[in-house]
């Protein structure tokens, strides 16, 4: 089990290359990925993303990169023939205009002109500054599920501590469930004697009227799918990625947690339902930091 929330590091230093990955993930619906880097990494975005959503299924992340480049690399000269004849031209028009003027415009002097001559980089992938960048993010997801896969420990120990509990309250309305039925039919024999006082009454009709009852607040359909969802609970714990999964199955707790309360014609079980919904709510809380 991993949680949605974690902080991962990696660094790259190699070949005058230093390089480094900083991820911080907290909680989100669905992946969200949003990238910090230097604009010489924006072609690289798409392979960032790929390698999050490798690791990462569920959760919002922010990743930072930062990097040095010491490496003495090769670049070419460019001369922009467009330019040098413009400045040429206009050195030529002055020329003519100030004749007693001093020429001093020479090859060196046009070099120096703006957009004349500039340095481009070489094009294309630079594999090195790739390389480092895949180690860098490998080894930051790394770290990061670390801490999440630590938190996620934590999360599922209080998540099955709370399910023990639960248990103990399903087992306690399973208990009390029975006696319902028959202590209404007691209440509901006595009334009618002392309404009566002492005349005789039709026994089927007040077992009828039990009947009806016991069949309206029965809940055992509810007891024993909360004993399923129990034992599915715990076996999902088990899994890596378990944030829907276990999503999906609190609903369910609540559904049948309400439907007891409704049904319920008895204090004591409707105490116990109402501290039942009550441990749903915080496993509930819990699984929303759940990947």
């Amino acid at each position: 089990m991993f949680s949605m929330t974690g902080f991962g590091k990696g660094e790259y230093k190699e070949g005058g290359i230093e390089l480094t990955v900083e991820i911080k993930t907290v909680n989100n619906r669905y992946l969200d990925v949003s990238i910090k880097s230097p604009k010489i990494f924006t072609c690289y975005e798409d392979r960032i993303r790929s390698a999050v959503r490798a690791k990462i299924t569920r959760g919002h992340a922010d990743i930072f990169v930062t990097y040095t480049d010491k490496r003495e690399k090769p670049k070419e000269l460019y001369v922009d023939p467009n330019a040098a004849k413009s400045w040429y031209d206009a050195a030529v028009r002055l020329k003519a205009m100030f004749p007693s003027l001093a020429d001093d415009f020479t090859l060196a002097s046009l070099m120096k002109c703006p957009d004349v001559v500039r340095q481009e980089e070489p094009q294309g992938t630079d594999e090195a500054l790739l390389a480092a960048l895949g180690g860098a993010l490998e080894s930051a997801l790394s770290n990061l599920n670390a801490m999440r896969a630590k938190e996620g420990e934590k999360l599922a120990s209080d998540m099955l501590s709370r399910m023990e509990e639960i248990e103990r309250l399903v087992k306690a309305v399973g208990e009390r469930a029975p006696l319902v039925a028959e202590g209404y039919r007691t209440k509901l024999s006595d009334r009618i004697r002392e309404a009566l006082s002492g005349v005789d009454f039709d026994e089927s009709r007040l077992l009828t009227e039990a009947a009806v009852f016991a069949d309206k607040s029965n809940i055992d359909e509810e007891l024993t799918r909360l004993a399923s969802h129990i034992a599915q609970f715990r076996s999902i714990c088990g899994e890596e990625r378990v944030g829907r999964k276990l999503d999906f199955l609190v609903q369910e707790f609540n559904r049948e947690a309400n439907t007891i309360c409704s049904k319920s014609n008895d204090l004591a079980i409707t105490n116990a339902a109402l501290a039942l919904k009550n441990e749903i709510e915080k496993v509930r809380e819990q699984v929303q930091n759940v990947e």
